[in-house]
């Protein structure tokens, strides 16, 4: 090789070492970035963590809380059901007294029915509202038979209501039985 190749290869190589010094002293640089940025990256990625992990918390609360109150609304259910018998007995009983002439009699009975009306209703109890020509609903309403309607007016809807339903809070209890037209 000649004098002046040799000067121009010298000459490469040093812009060359150059650019390679130049690229390291940058990727120094970046190497200095990366850990910031990854230990951004992972401060965002556990603070996101964090915060579903408390909205998450908090739905749990909530949900808990709705259910304890459910529970409280509901824990009489059992008591409640028992007692649907002794108020339907009550009805019947008063229907019957209500015949005869004996009207101290009678009194004493509605004045127990009331006070046991009221104690069930003071704890939650109501009375699902049906009554004869109410349109049936399968979800409201126990059909125990079917019969030819009286009326045209009569098909499809309630013919007669054979025992009264009761819901507690929200929830029905003891569905309607009735009688429905064909």
């Amino acid at each position: 090789m000649s004098k002046k190749n040799k000067e121009k290869v010298a000459v490469v190589e040093e812009e060359q070492d150059k650019k390679e010094i130049s690229s390291e002293s940058k990727n120094d640089t970046n190497e200095v970035k990366d850990p910031v940025e990854t230990l951004k990256q992972e401060v965002e990625t556990e603070k996101d963590r964090y915060l579903r992990l408390f909205a998450e918390f908090e739905n749990y609360k909530k949900r808990t809380g709705r259910e304890r109150l459910e529970l409280f609304k509901t824990a009489s259910q059992d008591v409640m059901v028992s007692l649907l018998p002794v108020l339907d007995d009550f009805e019947r009983a008063l229907k019957e007294i209500e015949k005869s002439e004996d009207e101290n009699l009678y009194k004493g009975v509605l004045l127990i029915n009331n006070k046991l009306k009221d104690i069930l209703t003071n704890k939650g109890l109501e009375v699902v509202e049906t009554k004869a020509g109410d349109t049936f609903d399968g979800e409201i309403h126990e059909a125990v038979t079917q019969i030819p309607a009286p009326s045209d007016e009569l098909k499809g809807k309630i013919v007669d209501v054979i025992e009264k339903g009761y819901k507690l809070g929200e929830r029905i209890i003891r569905y309607p039985k009735v009688v429905t037209g064909k």
